[in-house]
């Protein structure tokens, strides 16, 4: 029970760490990691039980809650929410002291990651592939539609609406392999903001972006969940080809600040070459042994209610509608 507390904990980390960086997403990460319908399983439970409580069906409510898996939510929330306080301002420096090397580093990770989620197509067929070349191609054409640089589109003292908002827009990239939420809030001019407030331990701000994270996250995960059960292969292509594409903002060599035009490589490009292929066989090994492990997890750490089993069986019933 506590090594799996532990693990939990780690894969949060693991995705927080990931949520931080400007084209990589947590999602991705939880896709590596195995972890990723067990995650948004139990995201649309929970936003189930929240809608039944507004509706004071006090039964429902009871019964979707339970079939959360709180086990493995609670130390995985927390490991992100730890990651996002702590790695913060050392990403940050990182990033603006070393940005060629750390983007090799990412662009290996993603590009691993490609690999590792290609493995979960249940049925491979030829169709799969052109979703994933047509995912792919969108995904990198409209990267590179972003004008200005990250400084001049940095929203000036943002009133707590906006950080609500964009916690709302933020939190479905986030949970989406390959689109990044931090690179949607550079877009938005509140990526700055929100590292300076997770730097300055604000608090308020902080929790008025995760209110808005959680209303985004209940809706988003409804559609993404029954997505999954209906065309898992089909809308598992498409994620692959998110994060193909993506590869666009982590080009180690942009031809320019904060540009996402391809530049030539330049500068410690060998050093950058070997992170690069370091990264890639890294998430490669890491992913096989993480998703062996949760393969041997594959039940909740916790007994389902009578109310739970009811939900499974609605859950069950909606997919097969």
């Amino acid at each position: 029970m506590l090594f799996h507390i532990l693990l939990h904990f780690v894969r949060g980390f693991a995705m927080g760490s990931a949520d931080i960086v400007p084209g990589v997403s947590g999602g991705t990460v939880a896709l590596v990691l195995g972890i990723y319908e067990r995650l948004i399983a139990s995201l649309r439970a929970g936003s189930k039980a929240l809608t039944l409580l507004l509706r004071r069906d006090v039964s429902g409510f009871r019964g979707w809650l339970a079939a959360v898996e709180w086990a493995f939510i609670i130390p995985l929330g927390a490991g992100i929410l730890v990651a996002v306080l702590l790695l913060a301002h050392l990403i940050s420096d990182q990033l603006e002291a070393q940005p060629e090397l750390m983007s090799a580093i990412f662009l290996g990770l993603v590009a691993g990651s490609v690999v590792v989620a290609l493995r979960l197509l249940r049925r491979p067929r030829a169709e799969h592939g052109l979703i994933v070349a047509l995912a792919a191609v969108a995904t990198f054409v409209l990267l590179g539609v972003r004008g200005g640089t990250a400084e001049a589109s940095v929203v000036a003292e943002p009133a707590l609406w906006a950080f609500f908002i964009s916690g709302a827009i933020a939190i479905c990239a986030m949970i989406l392999p390959g689109v990044s939420g931090s690179f949607l809030l550079v877009m938005m001019g509140m990526y700055t903001p929100l590292l300076a407030a997770a730097t300055d331990r604000d608090f308020v701000t902080l929790a008025v972006f995760m209110l808005g994270a959680a209303v985004g996250l209940a809706l988003f995960s409804q559609l993404l969940h029954v997505a999954l059960q209906r065309a898992h292969d089909r809308v598992l292509a498409v994620l692959i080809g998110l994060m193909a594409g993506s590869v666009r903002v982590l080009w180690p060599w942009p031809d320019g600040v904060d540009s996402t035009e391809l530049g030539m490589p330049g500068g410690d490009w060998g050093v950058a070459i070997v992170l690069a292929l370091l990264s890639f066989v890294a998430i490669v090994v890491v992913a096989r042994y993480a998703q062996g492990l949760e393969a041997a997890d594959e039940h909740p750490d916790v007994e389902p209610h009578e109310g739970a089993t009811s939900a499974a069986r609605d859950e069950a019933t909606e997919a097969t509608t």
